[in-house]
């Protein structure tokens, strides 16, 4: 466990302020990047703080999280970084729904629920005008009602906005063909697509199930000791075939033509959506 920086310590008072006094708890600390949990009496906060390069990145996410409804944010700056404050997201992430599925100790209609949950949330954040940039197994969680929130707005941007000067991709085992060919050859900025989005939410969700990512690297002769820029190349010319397991064929079939499609050919979330409440029927 690391030490909360005394430096963000006006970012201990605002979440004092509406939890009351605080237990910490480190939930990420990398690359300059730490998450913490604070929870007390009333309630519990996330508390992210940003230094060195990661500073703009985290400044970046708490303007989004500002913008975006349904969310609020506290952020402050000190001298060699930036730090927010926003209310916890209680429940269970994707991943975790999905457990049941991947142990096969069934869960199928709780994990089809949350599936089509998650898809509702990306359409709403597109709906928005918003691209996410970096969906994750971990980035939707499951609250109360079957409601998702989602995670992790450090690369999301709003469609008409290109707010970084580079982008070189995030989680590269859910990074499109096409967004991986225009990091490599550019120009930059790179900016992110809601039919890249599409692609991830529908690896997602086949991580979800199989507990694998959706690229079979070994097939391809990859033994996993490459670099990212050397596996990014490999997805940017579709090198890479799909995983074979397929212990869920039905909701994998639908998935599949995402991820084998062009950018052009995918559907829009809330298609994706309807294609995977329809296994259930």
């Amino acid at each position: 466990m690391g030490e909360f920086t005394s430096e963000a310590a006006e970012a201990l008072k605002v979440a004092e302020a509406t939890c009351g006094p605080l237990e910490l708890e480190e939930i990420t600390n990398r690359r300059g990047s730490a998450v913490w949990k604070a929870t007390g009496p009333r309630g519990a906060a996330s508390i992210k703080i940003g230094t060195g390069e990661a500073a703009e990145v985290t400044a970046r996410e708490a303007s989004v999280l500002d913008q975006l409804p349904g969310y609020t944010v506290t952020a402050g700056r000190f001298d060699n970084g930036v730090w927010y404050v926003t209310p916890w997201l209680s429940g269970p992430s994707t991943w975790h729904v999905f457990r049941p599925v991947r142990k096969g100790d069934g869960g199928r209609d709780e994990a089809l629920a949350g599936a089509v949950a998650l898809c509702l949330a990306v359409t709403d954040l597109h709906s928005g005008g918003w691209v996410h940039g970096d969906l994750q197994p971990q980035h939707g969680i499951h609250g109360e009602g079957g409601t998702v929130r989602l995670l992790d707005f450090a690369w999301s941007r709003k469609a008409d906005a290109t707010p970084w000067t580079r982008f070189d991709g995030t989680m590269i085992h859910l990074t499109a063909p096409e967004l991986a060919e225009r990091i490599i050859s550019g120009p930059q900025p790179v900016t992110t697509t809601r039919s890249a989005d599409v692609y991830a939410l529908a690896g997602t969700l086949w991580t979800c199930v199989t507990g694998r990512w959706p690229l079979d690297y070994e097939a391809a002769g990859l033994g996993g000791s490459e670099s990212v820029e050397e596996l990014r190349r490999a997805i940017a010319a579709k090198a890479v075939p799909l995983d074979t397991a397929t212990p869920w064929p039905a909701l994998q079939d639908m998935l599949r033509p995402v991820l084998l499609g062009g950018p052009t050919d995918r559907p829009t979330a809330a298609e994706l959506a309807d294609l995977v409440k329809a296994v259930g029927e």
